[in-house]
């Protein structure tokens, strides 16, 4: 029985890290990451196996699939960049836990012919992770029931966001006003296709009011692990700044109702500089 939980990123100023081996050290708090780089090109080989060779052999990278695949092309004639980006990421063997298939807001239930064909011809050694952000998923019933079943055909979990903690009051800083302006405004989901469930969780900056808002995430988490499922939790705020403890004070509130649960590794102390 394990629970992952980890952040959006792996770098933080705000973080405790030193200047070489950041992930190392991200990796020493949380067992977990979302692979956002990703998106924005196929990283190096090279990269990848620093990646896994700082992270390990438990720990969960959840990769994004590049925009040239799921905003660019839409999921139509990209065999030539996925087969590129699965070789790319190929030395993190078992970390990579998931190929996580954000797609953008434009792609609708009219569309799901579309991610059918994709998930059915995509290679069967991944595991797949299917994040939709138009509101029809989530305000009609029959849209989310087509996209249910045409994820368990395939074997892929429905990764949701949520934000509802983000957007249940007026933003009070400019980090909370820009997430305002980018973060989806989308219904909350707590239904798991598989048995590694997939949630990503946005708070405030406030740590009360973050940790007030995933109340109901604890229990859910707590109910999946009494499945036998292996959830993995991400946690963001606005700024990030706390993000890390957030992420290792969640997993500590579901250890505290499932005490079984194994533990999170012990942070590596980071020495400050010195001049000798």
């Amino acid at each position: 029985m394990r629970l992952h939980v980890g952040c959006a990123q792996w770098t933080h100023p705000a973080w405790p890290q030193p200047p070489r081996a950041k992930l190392a050290s991200y990796a020493s708090w949380v067992n977990a990451v979302e692979s956002n780089t990703t998106f924005y090109g196929i990283p190096a080989r090279s990269s990848v196996e620093s990646w896994a060779a700082q992270t390990p052999p438990d720990f969960r990278f959840v990769v994004k699939l590049p925009q040239i695949i799921t905003h660019e092309r839409r999921l139509n004639d990209i065999a030539a960049p996925f087969h590129a980006f699965a070789a790319a990421v190929e030395p993190l063997g078992l970390r990579n836990h998931a190929m996580w298939v954000q797609l953008p807001a434009s792609f609708a239930p009219a569309d799901l012919g579309i991610l059918d064909a994709f998930l059915r011809g995509a290679p069967r050694e991944h595991r797949y992770a299917v994040e939709v952000r138009h509101r029809a998923f989530f305000d009609d019933p029959r849209a989310a029931a087509a996209l249910e079943q045409l994820l368990l055909r395939a074997g892929a979990e429905w990764v949701p966001f949520d934000t509802l903690t983000l957007f249940g009051q007026p933003a009070t800083s400019l980090a909370e006003r820009d997430a305002w302006m980018k973060k989806p405004r989308v219904g909350r989901r707590t239904v798991a296709l598989t048995g590694a469930p997939i949630v990503r969780y946005i708070g405030r900056d406030s740590v009360p009011e973050t940790v007030a808002g995933w109340e109901y995430l604890v229990e859910l988490v707590v109910g999946w692990l009494g499945e036998g499922r292996s959830p993995t939790i991400f946690l963001h705020t606005p700024d990030n700044v706390e993000a890390l403890n957030l992420a290792r004070r969640f997993h500590a509130a579901v250890r505290e109702l499932v005490p079984t649960l194994g533990t999170l590794p012990e942070p590596v102390s980071v020495e400050p500089p010195t001049l000798f």
